[in-house]
């Protein structure tokens, strides 16, 4: 009994030895794997495309470019923008923007581009930045006085383009801005089909007074290479702001024949020029 009982000590030994080098084989291996993987993927990683909506739409509105972005394999973040105040939303976003590793480029539609402007500033990860029927403005510059002269929400009396909530006058800084319906499907969504307008206008999310009036920071387009997506149709920020902007920024541009929403009425059109932005960063 006893040499049997040690016998099977002895083989237990063994086994456990032999498994124990075998775990530590093994975990070399797996060790040692990534250093290789990393060294031999870097060269084909993409950029991150962080994409961010604006006034009266949300992160939803850039589906059709996200899915077309992550078919051609970009990693792809649409974040919630606030759209309380143009400070606040870019401190946000630059929040945002810290806590993702390597190159960036940062996308804006309408008011988002605003955004964009000034949390890319002094940011060195963002190599690019794409405005979609976007604001640009220039320090000291506010969104409403950009849109262009003949613009449809420019007009004399706000009450007959806008929605306040409250309701009370005057207006506060923190009241919530929506745009009617009317409004929205004709001239905000122009170009998108009635019934899917109608429902993005049930779904909007508000604009605060103060996101809309106040004053921007040094300008991200001043150090940053930018391209422009340019809708020819847009009643909103009218062509000629748009071309205004765009020039100035010095951003290469590409005109489609879209409305204010070319991201979702034509959103092949917009990944091609975000992805053209994407590949001047290698």
């Amino acid at each position: 009994m006893t040499s049997i009982a040690a016998f099977c000590r002895t083989r237990t030994h063994q086994f456990v030895a032999a498994v124990t080098v075998g775990i530590l084989l093994a975990a070399g291996a797996v060790v040692a794997a990534p250093t290789s993987l990393a060294r031999d993927s870097r060269s084909a990683i993409k950029p991150t495309i962080v994409l961010v909506h604006g006034n009266w739409a949300d992160a939803s509105g850039w589906s059709g470019v996200v899915a077309r972005l992550q078919h051609d394999g970009y990693p792809i973040y649409a974040p919630p923008n606030p759209l309380r105040s143009l400070s606040a939303d870019a401190a946000y976003l630059s929040t945002f923007l810290d806590s993702i590793p390597g190159p960036i480029v940062l996308v804006g539609h309408s008011y988002g581009g605003a955004v964009i402007t000034n949390a890319a500033t002094g940011h060195p990860n963002v190599r690019a930045l794409v405005y979609v029927d976007g604001f640009a403005p220039d320090q000291g510059e506010f969104v409403t006085q950009l849109a262009g002269a003949d613009s449809a929400v420019n007009v004399p009396d706000p009450t007959t383009v806008f929605a306040f909530v409250p309701a009370t006058q005057p207006m506060a800084p923190t009241t919530d801005v929506y745009l009617k319906t009317s409004v929205f499907v004709t001239s905000f969504a122009n170009g998108v089909p009635a019934d899917q307008a109608r429902i993005l206008a049930a779904e909007q999310r508000p604009s605060s007074v103060q996101a809309l009036f106040e004053p921007s920071g040094v300008p991200a387009w001043k150090t940053i290479p930018s391209w422009y997506v340019l809708g020819t149709r847009d009643h909103i920020i009218t062509p000629a702001a748009q071309k205004f902007m765009a020039e100035r920024a010095g951003s290469t541009i590409a005109y489609i024949d879209a409305g204010h929403l070319g991201l979702v009425s034509d959103p092949h059109a917009v990944t091609r020029v975000i992805e053209r932005a994407a590949r001047a960063t290698d």
